[in-house]
């Protein structure tokens, strides 16, 4: 079964549903499975977001500059739109606005519920595309983006994303601390690649700032969550293994403000038992 088409399928159908009963902008991309992509409309207002979120995102200058991602596939994928271009962040299936609709909300950051599921500390001001700096056998770091850092926790956030990826060996052989912090032999590969790669870097990067790691993905991808498991049990040092966690959506939502649990209800699916 592939579980990214399909929860695919279901987060453009339930959006395309919320922007039509609610009059929201928005344009379907073209192809056999077409997703939602919301736009602002004059009233301040994005379908992609639910309101409170949305302001404080505008109010926030860091915050709103992820709102200018450009949409990689927009010239090629969807129709024309007045604003000139469509952003990443307007996509039904964009993880990153997800993301930002939960740690955006002014209520989220000051539960201490929400941030105890994660292991972080609740009153955190969360920084969002963080440019963690991965040691490198050259003695350079590589600037990996990680998708949300509160404090000491690194969160990586995935939603209808196909896996996370994989690099050949000589590039992971390239980061100083690859063969300390995993067992290689063991990792998820194949003969020339490692799989997973994202998460192998961002373990990294965890490691060499001191942090934790979570990564934040969805009850309907169990093949995320096996991905994540294959790569956590070849972490060797144990002081960096054990605050490694993984966290689904559907339970953090347990714990954010009741008007925030119906709209991820509503438009993700999130919650509905």
């Amino acid at each position: 079964m592939n579980f990214a088409s399909s929860l695919r399928q279901e987060l453009a159908e339930r959006a395309r549903k919320y922007a039509e009963s609610r009059g929201l902008p928005h344009s379907l991309s073209y192809g056999e499975t077409p997703v939602v992509c919301f736009a602002p409309d004059d009233r301040s207002r994005h379908g992609n977001f639910i309101p409170e979120s949305y302001k404080a995102i505008t109010a926030n200058p860091a915050w709103r500059k992820r709102l200018a991602k450009i949409h990689p596939q927009a010239r090629t994928c969807l129709p024309k739109t007045e604003r000139g271009r469509w952003m990443e962040l307007d996509s039904c299936t964009s993880s990153d606005a997800l993301l930002m609709n939960i740690f955006c909300h002014p209520k989220v950051a000051r539960s201490s519920h929400a941030m105890a599921m994660l292991g972080a500390d609740s009153g955190l001001s969360p920084q969002f595309g963080y440019k963690a700096r991965v040691p490198l056998v050259s003695g350079r770091f590589d600037r990996t983006e990680v998708d949300l850092q509160l404090g000491g926790l690194l969160v990586e956030a995935k939603l209808t994303e196909g896996d996370f990826q994989r690099a050949e060996k000589r590039v992971l052989a390239a980061y100083r601390d690859f063969h300390e912090v995993f067992d290689e032999e063991l990792l998820p590969q194949t003969e020339l690649h490692y799989l997973s790669y994202q998460l192998l870097r961002n373990v990294m990067a965890a490691h060499a700032l001191h942090c934790a790691f979570c990564v934040l993905l969805d009850a309907r991808r169990p093949d995320l969550t096996e991905a994540w498991y294959a790569v956590m049990r070849c972490v060797k040092p144990a002081e960096l293994r054990t605050p490694l966690r993984v966290l689904t959506w559907q339970e953090l939502a347990q714990a954010l403000p009741v008007q925030l649990q119906t709209f991820l209800a509503l438009k993700y699916g999130i919650g509905v038992s």
